[in-house]
């Protein structure tokens, strides 16, 4: 007997991920003017637009020097929405910035070291695999990224992609122990099919070359099977994509951006907000403690939840379950030792981790967790040793 769990991730040209990388260019591009910014930018993009919108509180400098509609036009070259052909691309798009100061009275909450609002959040690990994620968000965002990676080859093998995909990973948890892949699912975007070749054999061409160039080199052969199930851009064509196939809007995304459904979310979006939202950086932070209670034999799984009222510095409550696997201290033992070895107010947070830097723009796509990224501080295993001393 077997259990199923399934987990997707999309490619840094879906409409949504366009404008989560918009939001969070133009936050880095205070920070790096004006590391207090407190910003919450909000990017909506369809067919040939894109709005931006959100609360700003920062320098004159940055005020003076920053241009958000060419940050904008920057990324979605980046991304590669670069020929009209594709109806949204950074040269023709119209912009329009409606950002403004933040509210005064969320403001008198957050200079005090407070809160930026109220909420619960939840970081996550486990020992499935080298990155302390779950499998299925894993090998999705291995496939999403290697679909990018071909398509922005020189030369590449498949020149014909075009920016906007999706994958999803169905894993079967076997009562053995065992873990295989059951179901992949890529869509892709692509040009139309050459002159003269039928619609039917260039998705076959289209198939196949996925299967070669992008499964074979992300997903190891020992998770495949002779009955794993490939669906590879099942409508038959996805040649309208992007922000003409579908609008996109920052913060739509938030289960691919974390544990691909497999841990609990809180509901808050994290791109385009500075760390004293701490829908963020406290996010950051219990997906850091999670690692590492894991990483130093604690448990072989971790969530972890933190709650905060607006305007209050300190959380109002702090939860460890290890899900039955933790060692050596209880669950509620666990939960004071993580208050010992980390300051979990805003200001805490943001100093531990050193958020108060311009290092978002690369969380905007392919998961903000499990990425071996030197700036991505939370990710980092450098609790080990104090957190065995305290459990031992």
């Amino acid at each position: 007997m077997y259990k199923l769990f399934t987990s997707e991730s999309v490619t840094e040209g879906h409409p949504d991920k366009i404008c989560d990388q918009i939001s969070d260019a133009v936050l880095d591009a205070h920070l790096a003017i004006e590391p207090n910014s407190r910003v919450a930018c909000e990017t909506y993009v369809t067919t040939g637009l894109v709005v931006i919108g959100g609360e700003v509180t920062t320098s004159k400098e940055a005020k003076s020097k920053i241009d958000v509609a060419d940050i904008a036009r920057r990324v979605i070259n980046d991304i590669g929405y670069n020929d009209s052909e594709y109806k949204f691309d950074a040269v023709s798009c119209g912009i329009i910035n409606v950002m403004h100061s933040q509210s005064g009275d969320i403001s008198r909450g957050v200079v005090t070291g407070g809160a930026g609002d109220q909420g619960m959040m939840f970081g996550y690990a486990c020992d499935q695999t080298e990155e302390y994620m779950p499998l299925p968000i894993a090998l999705a965002h291995r496939l999403t990224r290697r679909l990018a990676e071909v398509r922005k080859m020189k030369n590449s093998p498949m020149p014909y992609l075009r920016p906007d995909g999706k994958s999803q990973v169905t894993i079967a948890y076997h009562d053995s122990g065992k873990v295989t892949v059951d179901t992949v699912v890529i869509s892709t975007q692509h040009d139309p099919e050459p002159k003269g070749m039928a619609e039917k054999k260039w998705q076959a061409k289209i198939a196949a070359d996925v299967k070669k160039y992008v499964i074979s080199k992300v997903i190891s052969a020992k998770l495949l099977t002779k009955d794993t199930k490939y669906y590879i851009n099942p409508t038959g064509r996805f040649e309208i994509g992007g922000p003409h196939g579908d609008t996109g809007l920052t913060g739509r995304k938030i289960i691919v951006d974390t544990y691909g459904g497999y841990a609990p979310h809180g509901g808050g979006a994290f791109s385009g907000k500075d760390p004293s939202k701490v829908d963020r950086s406290a996010a950051y932070a219990a997906r850091y403690l999670a690692k590492n209670i894991v990483a130093a034999g604690l448990a072989n799984e971790c969530m972890i939840q933190l709650a905060y009222a607006i305007g209050v510095a300190e959380p109002v409550s702090v939860l460890v379950d290890t899900k039955g696997t933790g060692k050596y201290v209880s669950d509620e033992q666990m939960s004071e030792i993580v208050k010992k070895v980390m300051d979990l107010t805003p200001g805490g947070i943001t100093k531990h981790l050193k958020l108060r830097r311009p290092i978002f723009e690369k969380t905007a796509a392919y998961g903000h967790f499990g990425r071996n990224e030197p700036n991505f501080t939370w990710e980092k295993l450098d609790l080990v040793k104090s957190l065995q001393r305290e459990a031992k």
